[in-house]
């Protein structure tokens, strides 16, 4: 295993995204909220984060919550799409 920090990903319900603060910097998961749509807009990891699972974690956590909130889901994110058959 590498020294990596267990990964947590944090829910910023007022800032509208999913953050993941680890290694002194900060990956997230942005997404906008209309009714009863989510659009999850952008996700971002630093290039010294990245290679690590963060952005999978960051989505697959992201979309498990708009399921459970019923969400219809949508996506501007090319990442994100990946996850949504």
């Amino acid at each position: 295993m590498s020294n990596q920090e267990a990964v947590t990903v944090q829910h910023q319900v007022d800032r509208h995204r999913f953050v993941v603060v680890t290694q002194g910097a900060e990956a997230v998961l942005e997404y906008h909220l209309d009714g009863q749509s989510i659009d999850f807009q952008r996700t971002f990891v630093p290039p010294a984060l990245r290679g690590q699972g963060i952005a999978e974690k960051l989505v697959r956590t992201g979309l498990a919550w708009a399921k459970t909130e019923n969400f219809n889901i949508n996506t501007s994110c090319s990442y994100v799409v990946k996850f949504i058959r």
